[in-house]
């Protein structure tokens, strides 16, 4: 599945609705695994936003995410948050 376990996914999208809901901001919602530097976050968060938008619309649902959220967190640069 390309790097994304539907768990994660889930995990990661109802961490994005608490930063709005809290207004936090998304900036600390690190979904990387521990021990990353600079650049392998930035590897990590281009290669899952890559993932994110070849996800079928069966995956997507099974998520929790509308085909635009997806298409909009997958099509945001590397080095954004």
């Amino acid at each position: 599945m390309n790097g994304l376990s539907d768990v994660r996914l889930a995990l990661h999208s109802q961490e994005l609705a608490a930063a709005r809901n809290t207004g936090a901001r998304a900036g600390a919602l690190r979904n990387a695994p521990l021990g990353l530097g600079r650049w392998g976050l930035l590897w990590h968060r281009l290669n899952t936003r890559k993932a994110l938008l070849e996800l079928s619309a069966e995956q997507l649902r099974d998520v929790g995410l509308s085909r635009e959220q997806a298409r909009e967190e997958g099509l945001k640069p590397f080095w954004r948050v």
